[in-house]
């Protein structure tokens, strides 16, 4: 069974550095599992600042649906980032944006993966804090967003609010 830590917050608020922060604290050899697809210049960006960040003391796993099965017992993994991963199986086909399906499928998805022996530490954005979007895709997805960090926060052993980089803890 794994250890949960789930650190979420808005845009910059720190979430990675943090999380990155904590890793290295818990492993000398952490795993870094990306799940972000590098599909414009901008994200090729950002995926850059992140690498740029970490060391060669990572293992770097690039993963964008499923998590599950990479064989990850006994490490510490840092899963940057469950909004990504959800957009990725949002966006996948076999699913076609059916928020229900989606979310079915990422939370067994996620059960498979909390079956290992690994201490997982869980960054995901709080996209529900704004104003109600008027677009009717970005509203299902903030409901999708919304309910699978209930469902990973209810499993995870500590949750972490990242607040202009201060980490406020919600749960330990």
């Amino acid at each position: 069974m794994s250890k949960i830590i789930m650190i979420t917050g808005g845009q910059r608020s720190g979430k990675s550095e943090e999380a990155e922060r904590l890793a290295l604290n818990l492993s000398e050899r952490p795993v870094y599992l990306a799940t972000a697809q590098v599909l414009d210049e901008e994200m090729r960006y950002r995926v850059t600042l992140h690498q740029q960040r970490r060391g060669p003391q990572w293992t770097n796993i690039e993963e964008p649906l499923h998590l599950s099965r990479h064989d990850l017992n006994g490490r510490v993994v840092l899963i940057d980032c469950l909004t990504l991963w959800l957009t990725n199986m949002f966006f996948e086909e076999t699913y076609d944006g059916d928020v229900e399906r989606v979310l079915q499928a990422a939370k067994e998805e996620f059960d498979r993966l909390a079956e290992q022996d690994a201490t997982l530490i869980v960054v995901t954005n709080e996209i529900g804090l704004g104003g109600t979007s008027e677009n009717a895709l970005q509203r299902r997805f903030t409901d999708l967003q919304g309910w699978m960090n209930q469902y990973v926060a209810k499993q995870a052993d500590e949750v972490v609010l990242m607040v202009s980089g201060i980490p406020l803890k919600v749960k330990s």
